[in-house]
């Protein structure tokens, strides 16, 4: 084992001291809520040692079935050991929520102490000792004709022993078993007694209290409801199945214990408020593409299975499209569902948004206020248009340039004509004019430069193949 350094030990001594001030602060539980057998019992017990025990420490209580073993839930006192405690109001609201009488509470009891080490291990020997002590059950229930104790039907009757539960002080053993009638087993019960010298009793169970005492993980990967925190196991009706599944196979809608599943419970009262959106089958509804009659729904997804009345087409209708037969319903895509939402969030946002400039008054406004100034409409005074032209910047405006055309007179070496001696028609050179042909516009002879003119290249003919 390796040494810690200094600082670290008394770090841990530092935390050590705190937390032990903190722990002689606290008061001891006046009454605890435990929990105790195979049958997962709760009970709410008076205490009155000097410990301090925190929620799920293991306590001796004594209980109306002996002394055994039990677990502590919460405490019903302000200062509990964990910090976790609740009123005694709060945990019987919590009993009246989930089954008031059916409910495996008890009050008939005392917590005697926190179980030492000799306990742990006297109730560690107890629980190996269990298979054997239901395989000798199991064989003295053959034995007096009551069946092997698998469910076998005897002379006399059949029982099938589930479980065999005995007590940390010694004072019962409880049998659990099954039986479908009525079953005579006292020659039974004396036996066990005289092997083993305490009080027997036989506790006849159901279906689902078997998959509690014996059940472990159910086909959703998590342990039994049953099991783990179900304490009053009601009836699931039919009902329910019906609305939930789409099939009624025996395999798919029960649990380990042969029954319908106790999850179906969960759900039947969101499936009822899903299912009253719906309409009705055969009933006349308006859709996007016309009236129709509703063959069909579909309760989770919330579609609807209509056939129109035009020509006849079965087609699936959200539950938000459906309108009244003679309704116009315009079908909105998602895509511009999106769109309109955008919209609305930009009008929003723009109408929130101040203006960047303050927004000039009207004529009326601009009346009223100087008419309580005492300066008189301003329509009625003179303006000063030299002053108000004045003070007022004058926005300078944009000058248009304008494409200069090039002619041949722009070209250096030319002179262009003067307003008053302008180019006539006649006075032009003509084509066919020997003297003018010779002659250019200067008049000494030159002639004019010729525009070249650009050949458009034609284009090559594509090249064919083989």
């Amino acid at each position: 084992m390796p040494i810690l350094p200094l600082p670290q030990f008394e770090a841990d001594v530092a935390e050590y001291e705190a937390e032990r001030e903190a722990y002689e602060k606290l008061n001891a539980p006046t009454s605890m809520v435990v929990r105790f057998g195979s049958m997962k019992f709760v009970g709410e017990f008076p205490y009155d040692g000097d410990a301090k025990p925190g929620c799920g420490s293991k306590m001796v209580v004594r209980t109306h079935r002996g002394t055994e073993l039990g677990e502590m839930l919460t405490s019903t006192c302000p200062n509990a050991g964990c910090s976790k405690s609740v009123t005694r109001k709060e945990m019987l609201e919590y009993i009246e929520n989930s089954g008031g009488r059916d409910y495996p509470f008890s009050q008939k009891g005392r917590v005697l102490r926190v179980a030492t080490a000799e306990d742990m291990n006297r109730q560690a020997a107890i629980e190996q000792s269990k298979h054997g002590l239901k395989v000798d059950v199991r064989r003295r229930v053959g034995k007096h004709g009551l069946g092997d104790g698998a469910g076998f039907p005897g002379p006399n009757g059949s029982i099938k022993i589930v479980e065999v539960e005995p007590l940390l002080g010694s004072e019962r053993v409880t049998v659990y078993f099954l039986a479908e009638q009525r079953v005579e087993f006292r020659g039974l019960v004396d036996e066990l007694s005289r092997e083993f010298g305490c009080r027997i009793e036989m506790r006849s169970i159901g279906l689902r209290d078997e998959a509690r005492l014996t059940a472990d993980y159910e086909r959703c990967g998590q342990h039994c409801c049953c099991q783990s925190f179900l304490k009053v196991l009601k009836p699931v009706p039919m009902r329910a199945a019906k609305t939930q599944k789409a099939t009624l196979e025996p395999l798919k809608i029960s649990g380990r214990c042969g029954r319908l599943m106790c999850c179906l419970r969960y759900e039947d009262q969101t499936y009822e408020e899903l299912k009253k959106r719906l309409p009705r089958r055969r009933s006349r509804v308006g859709t996007p593409e016309g009236p129709g009659i509703v063959i069909d729904a579909q309760i989770l997804t919330q579609l609807v299975k209509v056939r129109l009345e035009a020509d006849n087409r079965d087609i699936a209708v959200p539950v938000e499209e459906l309108g009244e037969p003679g309704e116009v319903i315009e079908r909105v895509t998602p895509k511009e569902a999106g769109k309109r939402d955008r919209d609305e969030r930009r009008q929003k946002r723009r109408a929130e948004r101040k203006p960047a400039f303050p927004q000039r008054p009207s004529t009326e406004s601009a009346d009223e206020l100087a008419s309580e100034l005492g300066l008189g409409s301003p329509t009625d005074r003179p303006t000063d248009r030299s002053t108000t032209d004045a003070d007022t910047p004058s926005t300078p405006k944009k000058k248009r340039r304008r494409r200069r055309k090039k002619t041949a007179d722009s070209k250096p070496g030319s002179e262009r004509p003067a307003d008053g001696d302008k180019q006539t028609t006649e006075d032009r050179p003509r084509a066919n004019d020997a003297d003018a042909s010779n002659t250019g516009p200067s008049g000494d002879g030159s002639q004019p430069p010729k525009k070249k003119r650009r050949r458009r290249r034609k284009p090559k003919p594509p090249e064919q193949n083989g």
